[in-house]
Parts: C-alpha cells; sequence; structure tokens
C-alpha cells in the first residue's frame, strides 16, 4: 500500500522516511503488498525548483542516491508551476513505482498537492486574461510584503466574498495567491470557485494510507529557529543572490517561498539582513501551525504524537494494516 506522512516544517518528515527505506530494505516487509522498495515521493510546492535547495530542505544528493526520490527539480525557477501539473506529474511517478513493484511513500507539506494526489482531484481550467488583470492591479497598489499590496489583496478578498462566500470562508484574507486564483476561476467561468471539484471539506476513501506527525508546537518553533540559522550557515543567502541575478529572474510562485521571499527583500529591496531573517522565522512558524491545522481536520490520518515510533507507524501502514493501534 502505498502511504503519505504528512506534518508541519520542521517535523522530520524527510529523516523519518529515509528511515523507513532502511528498515524495509534491512528486514523486508510481509504484507498484502510483498517486501518491494520503497520509493520516496516529494509533496512540496518548491521542492520541484532546480537551485532552490537549501531552503526547502530538498534531499541531498547523497540521500537521492542511495533511495528514488521523485518530483523534486522539476522546473526552473522562473517557470509557474501549478497543482494540476504536479498532480499530472505524481501520477506518473506513481505508476512507474507500481510497474518496477515497488511502493511509494509520499513525503511532504503541501496539503492541497497532497489531495490532487489521493483524492484525484479535478481543477478549473485557467483564465490567464482575468488573472493578470488581477496581478497588474495588486502590483499597482505595492511592491510584495508592503502594507498597501496587503490591503489591495484584502480588497480582492473582500471582492470574493461577495461573489462566493464559501470560497472566501476557506481562504485566509492575505492569502494572495489563493485570493486571485479563487477570483481568476470566478470571474473567468461565470462559476463560483466553491462549486468547483467535490470540496476540500470531503475525505472520501482513498488507497493512499496517511500517517502524521504531530510534534510539540514549541518543539517546532524551536527547530524552525534552528534550522534558519543552520540554513544562513550553509549559504542561503548566497543561494538566494544567486538566484536574484539569473537573467530569467524568479517566477511569482517561486519567489513566495519561505525564506526565499524574506531574503529577497534583503537583497532586492534593501530591508536589513536581520530583521529579514527574523521575518522569515516568523512566518515559517505561523505557516506550520497553518500546516497542522489543515492536517488536522482530515480523518483519516493516523497521528503519531511525540514520544511514539514514526518509523513503526509508517512500516504499518505500508503493510497495509494503516489505522492499527502502535504500540
Amino acid at each position: 500500500m502505498d502511504v503519505a506522512l504528512v506534518g508541519p516544517t520542521a517535523s522530520g518528515k524527510s529523516a523519518v522516511a529515509l528511515d523507513v527505506v532502511r528498515a524495509v530494505r534491512a528486514r523486508g516487509i510481509e504484507g498484502a503488498e510483498g517486501a518491494g522498495d520503497v520509493e520516496l515521493v516529494s509533496v512540496d510546492s518548491m521542492a520541484v525548483y532546480r537551485g532552490m535547495d537549501l531552503g526547502t530542505t530538498k534531499p541531498t544528493r547523497e540521500v537521492r542516491a542511495e533511495v528514488r526520490y521523485h518530483l523534486v527539480d522539476l522546473v526552473d525557477p522562473d517557470e509557474e508551476f501549478t497543482v494540476t501539473r504536479f498532480q499530472t506529474a505524481a501520477r506518473a511517478a506513481r505508476a512507474a513505482i507500481a510497474e518496477r513493484g515497488n511502493r511509494a511513500l509520499l513525503v511532504g507539506g503541501t496539503g492541497l498537492y497532497l489531495r490532487s494526489v489521493i483524492d484525484d482531484l479535478e481543477f478549473p481550467g485557467r483564465f490567464d486574461g482575468v488573472a493578470s488583470g488581477l496581478r497588474d492591479g495588486l502590483d499597482a497598489a505595492g511592491s510584495d510584503g508592503s502594507a498597501e499590496r496587503a490591503a489591495a489583496v484584502a480588497v480582492l478578498h473582500g471582492q470574493l466574498q461577495d461573489l462566493d462566500p464559501v470560497a472566501a470562508g476557506r481562504i485566509e484574507p492575505g492569502n494572495e495567491r489563493r485570493v486571485v486564483r479563487a477570483l481568476e476561476v470566478t470571474l473567468g467561468s461565470g462559476r463560483p470557485f466553491s462549486e468547483f471539484g467535490p470540496g476540500l471539506d470531503r475525505y472520501p476513501p482513498t488507497t493512499v494510507a496517511l500517517v502524521g506527525l504531530r510534534p510539540d508546537p514549541v518543539v517546532t518553533d524551536r527547530r524552525i529557529g534552528e534550522r534558519f540559522v543552520e540554513l544562513m550557515d550553509a549559504g542561503l543567502l548566497d543561494e538566494v543572490r544567486a538566484l536574484a541575478a539569473r537573467p530569467a529572474g524568479l517566477s511569482r510562485t517561486a519567489r513566495q517561498a519561505l525564506g526565499y521571499r524574506e531574503l529577497l527583500s534583503h537583497v532586492e529591496d534593501g530591508v536589513p539582513l536581520e530583521d529579514a531573517v527574523d521575518e522569515a522565522v516568523r512566518r515559517t512558524r505561523k505557516f506550520a501551525r497553518r500546516q497542522l491545522a489543515w492536517f488536522r481536520r482530515d480523518p483519516r490520518i493516523v497521528w503519531v504524537d511525540p514520544g511514539e515510533d514514526p518509523v513503526q507507524a509508517v512500516l504499518v501502514a505500508l503493510d497495509g494494516r494503516a489505522g492499527v493501534p502502535v504500540g
């Protein structure tokens, strides 16, 4: 059985996933799906970008030499990448893994990307002219991160509230990308965005077992702060400078990556480095709480609390016995 390992950023998902692969190889698992190898599938909206390595905590070359790791380094950072593109790539990866007689362990914290795979979500089309007009209006209001732009996003959210209150209720007023996308579809199609697909508030049966890491929020906050210091020591600022200097630049999507967005404000706009780092840590901690809130709504997830063995929980799920208590 394929398994998805989810949880907030800095919860240790990648390390657990690697330990699972090593455990499978060391002893095998006797279960409904046999004892084939396990291949890892990244479910991270920013790890798809080449050159964005440190800030996305992308698996190292050494790790990728040890295990098959899919859906990293798919596109250049100047390209826009969408959930539909990810869904297509993930389907192809899972099909190839199954053909080899192996199982997929999906690892990551991008909730919508995961739902697109395990629930086969259907997404509305693109209305580029509408989207461009909305983004042009935001650009005219102010630069990324400015109070003027935030106010303009709030106005768009108010417009969405009038046109599609259901969608507006599901989207944070400050989430620029989701607000623009919902308005793009609502205005472009003439149908409320919330009418497309089954809705994210439904959790149908799925063939993918779900295991979630539920760390102590205090520990997560500490890890996020410590990890960002480590990333800076490892050269994250130099990585951001190199990306900003690319002739093709960075796409809107890539620019939203946590850590990169804040350091770009230092590199391009002169924000003091200390302030940029503090903002990156603050936003990442807030993002981790939103991730956990997103996943908590899914009743299909078997949760692993601090003190429990996450590797054993994933092994149980791979064995086709998801939901069996882990002692």
